[in-house]
């Protein structure tokens, strides 16, 4: 089965934990997650080497998860990291302002498992076949 670093990025541990096991029950994947309370948080444990996916809330204090995400995409090196927006915001403009940021995809608050299985099958077998990160040349 295909391991992934997971960074998850949200300000309640409540909502981290229930992304984690959602992500566990898809069977897409062995998830290894790391933790992060909010954007600021998350920056300081991103580094491009570390991750395969991101799962990022938009709204949190001290830093937003599209301000974390711009910041992230400034490091470099993330084009094969795909960042998934988990959040309850469903308008328009943010959605626009997360993808101009860089994120890869959008899942709204609630989901189910099988919500976040259809929208992560063509992601993370896009994953699968990347042939260039170190990661995956060292399964």
């Amino acid at each position: 089965m295909l391991k992934l670093r997971a960074l998850v990025v949200d300000d309640s541990r409540v909502m981290r934990n229930m992304v984690m096991e959602n992500l566990k029950r898809t069977g897409l994947a062995e998830f290894i997650f790391t933790e992060a309370s909010d954007g600021k948080d998350a920056l300081k444990k991103f580094h491009p080497k570390k991750f395969d996916i991101a799962f990022v809330d938009i709204h949190m204090p001290n830093m937003d998860g599209i301000e974390f995400v711009d910041k992230a995409r400034e490091k470099g090196e993330t084009e094969n990291i795909p960042f998934i927006m988990i959040t309850s915001e469903k308008t328009m403009g943010k959605m626009t302002e997360a993808t101009d940021a860089g994120a890869n995809s959008y899942i709204c608050k609630p989901f189910t498992t099988l919500e976040l299985r259809k929208k992560l099958v063509p992601i993370i077998d896009k994953l699968s076949k990347t042939s260039g990160g170190d990661f995956f040349h060292s399964l």
